[in-house]
């Protein structure tokens, strides 16, 4: 019997990589005939230090996120998808993809890019797709390649 997912979440962050996850997880969803809901989470605790100075970092955060996230819906209505949710959302990203969203609107599949992180940064706090690999409630699909399935060198 095949797999069939009724409610997949798709985490957007701008990058190339998650934009890989969010074609893939279209396809997907229209497949299946399933709701998308798009996530961005923007990570607060990166913001804590500069909003004591500049409350305005934060505003362009969210600005910049519900540009990605109106472009990606965009992108899934054009392709065929008529129920799309987007979720911005404030926190911790590793948390609220991984237990959080899937919970509060019963998810069954998570898609994600590999990485949007740099090897700095993956090296200090992790990376997302790691951490929600390990703990999600739900089936997890880290995409590293085109919608071909092929495997864009330099990514």
């Amino acid at each position: 019997m095949l797999q069939e997912y009724q409610r997949i979440l798709v985490a957007v962050d701008g990058s190339e990589s998650a934009n890989r996850a969010l074609r893939k997880a279209v396809a997907v969803a229209k497949r299946n005939d399933a709701t998308l809901f798009i996530t961005h989470v923007i990570d607060t605790r990166a913001f804590q230090p500069y909003e004591a100075f500049d409350a305005s970092v934060s505003k362009s955060a969210k600005s910049e996120a519900n540009s990605t996230l109106n472009a990606c819906k965009l992108y899934a209505e054009n392709h065929g998808l008529s129920d799309v949710h987007l979720l911005l959302e404030h926190g911790s990203p590793k948390k609220l993809i991984a237990r959080d969203l899937p919970n509060d609107y019963d998810i069954d599949l998570i898609m994600l890019g590999a990485t949007g992180l740099n090897t700095v940064e993956r090296f200090f706090i992790g990376s997302v797709s790691e951490n929600v690999v390990r703990s999600a409630l739900c089936d997890v699909l880290v995409v590293r390649t085109d919608t071909e399935n092929n495997y864009e060198i330099g990514h």
